[in-house]
């Protein structure tokens, strides 16, 4: 097994959220970019504005690095057609793959129908520009009954709409990383919620993201069937790899 396929890098936090500057935001992504290469990560999972740069290192290096970029982040309420814009410039920027937030919160409001339609437009527009798509349904305003019923949902659409060959350019995806829980409570993958998409999304497949942060997190997380990991922690986690043997 080779780690490195599964992981995602990722670097999401505005300058506001690091309380930092745009620069020092963007030192920190380029950093990224050159660990992910330099660690042969399978994707870095950066925002829409530095996919030209983490393009432009990539090819510098001759590397198979992909690039992948968050629509609707991180709440997912806008419109379908605001998020259809976003993932369009993504796209002409030469982005390899989407990571949607599905509108979770018209789901839960019980608004199906839109949903279904977004799913179905945005599922569309990155399979007809030969994009892998990842639908984030943010666990941790869920319960197991909801995170069940809105992979069904997905899973649905794509295989209804686009046939199960098309089922592994699709993810589901547990979380954003910026949901605000309380008490403490965890706002990403959990292993348990994680077993519960794998289940019912196949045959599409299943990415855990948000706090997946030690060799042994990533090791339980690929043993129950996810393919992908987004994680900040993924030099750690590679570093441990090494250090166990594995």
């Amino acid at each position: 097994m080779n780690l490195g396929d599964y992981l995602d890098s990722t670097y999401l936090k505005t300058d506001e959220q690091a309380q930092i500057s745009n620069i020092e935001t963007k030192q920190n992504v380029i950093a990224l970019i050159e660990e992910a290469i330099a660690s042969n990560f399978k994707l870095v999972m950066i925002r829409p504005e530095y996919i030209p740069v983490a393009k432009r290192f990539i090819e510098d290096a001759t590397s198979n690095v992909l690039v992948g970029t968050v629509i609707g982040f991180h709440e997912g309420t806008n419109t379908i057609n605001q998020k259809l814009e976003e993932a369009k410039n993504a796209i002409k920027y030469n982005v390899d793959e989407l990571d949607f937030v599905a509108n979770y919160k018209a789901f839960i409001s019980g608004k199906t129908e839109l949903v279904e339609e977004e799913i179905y437009r945005g599922t569309k527009l990155a399979l007809e520009n030969n994009k892998i798509i990842k639908w984030i349904i943010e666990i941790a305003a869920l319960t197991d009954t909801q995170i069940v019923s809105i992979t069904q949902l997905i899973k649905g659409v794509v295989v209804d709409n686009f046939g199960i060959e098309k089922a592994p350019k699709v993810f589901v995806k547990s979380s954003t990383g910026f949901y605000k829980t309380e008490e403490g409570k965890p706002n990403g993958a959990t292993l348990e919620a994680m077993k519960l998409i794998v289940e019912n999304a196949k045959p599409l497949q299943s990415k855990a993201a948000g706090g997946v942060k030690t060799f042994g997190d990533a090791i339980k997380m690929i043993e129950i069937g996810v393919t992908r990991i987004g994680t900040s922690s993924a030099r750690k986690i590679m570093e441990r790899k090494l250090t166990e043997g594995y």
